[in-house]
This record gives structure tokens, sequence and C-alpha cells, in this order.
């Protein structure tokens, strides 16, 4: 069995249902939900809060538990840990959302749950389906998706970004 890291994300949307989504800036550059590592000692809903106000600047609260996800398989390599993801629905209380965190996401934007971005997290994708569904509580295994192609160098219009 491979080591187990223990993580957060929110599913954040907008007045007209679309989904605040991170391009992460290292590596395959996957879009993702906003969020991060479980700090030692932390909870899981005070490590969404704290994540995503270091990578967006907006001040959150979680509403519910849309699911928890383990992430698993060697698609992106061997030696990669399990990753068990605690899921949120949050709401946005304020702030301004900007990348605050450059070395971790190069892009912040609001996405039409039908018209997602590619390529992104396995996670991201279950996660949003479950919670456009209005599903919470979930248990899901997720399979890590093949190592997808690196974007080319030219980025994406963002979308604006403003709170709801």
């Amino acid at each position: 069995m491979s080591s187990l890291t223990s993580a957060v994300a929110a599913v954040i949307t907008d007045a007209a249902g679309r989904v605040l989504l991170c391009q992460q800036s290292q590596g395959h550059r996957l879009w993702c939900l906003p969020g991060g590592r479980i700090r030692q000692a932390e909870s899981p809903v005070h490590a969404a809060i704290r994540d995503i106000r270091e990578e967006t600047g907006l001040e959150t609260h979680m509403v519910d538990v849309v699911g928890i996800y383990q992430l698993t398989g060697d698609a992106c390599g061997e030696d990669m840990p399990d990753v068990l993801k605690y899921v949120f629905r949050g709401q946005i209380d304020g702030g301004e959302a900007s990348v605050n965190s450059p070395g971790r996401i190069c892009w912040l934007s609001w996405h039409d749950p039908e018209a997602l971005p590619g390529p992104m997290t396995p996670v991201a994708r279950a996660a949003i389906a479950d919670a456009v569904a209005g599903r919470s509580g979930v248990l899901r295994h997720v399979e890590r998706d093949s190592e997808p192609e690196i974007p080319d160098a030219a980025e994406p219009e963002p979308l604006a970004v403003a709170a709801s």
C-alpha cells in the first residue's frame, strides 16, 4: 500500500451557478478546485478555509461535505501517494478573488459546470458532478487519469472573477 496524504477542496459557485476553478502552475497545469493539504493538527474545515484564502484571497465558510474522495492509481507514475480528499460545498463571505499563490496556481476563473476546462483533476470532475446533482456525504473511490499532454504556453482567457 502506498502512503496516504490528506487534502481538502471546495466547490464554490457564483449566483449564475458557475464553479470557481484554479489552474495549477506546475506539471500538467490541471484545473482543480481551490484547496490544498491538511496541516498537522488542523481540521479539514479549517484547512479548506485557510487554503482557499491563501490561493484566492476569498473569505469563505463551508456549508456541508459534498464527499470524501480516495484518489488512487499509478496512471501518472509509480510511488504516487493515495490522497484522501475532503470536498466541501463552500460559500463566499467576502474578499476579492485573485491569484494569491502564483507558485501553486496560475489562473482562477468561473466555469459553467456543463462546460468545464481540461485537463481537470479526476477528483474535481467527480466532486463537481456530485455537487451539481445536489449530493452530500458521498464516499467515492477515484482513479488517477493517465498523464495528459502539457499544455502550450498560450493562456486561456480568464473569465471575470467576482464574488457571488
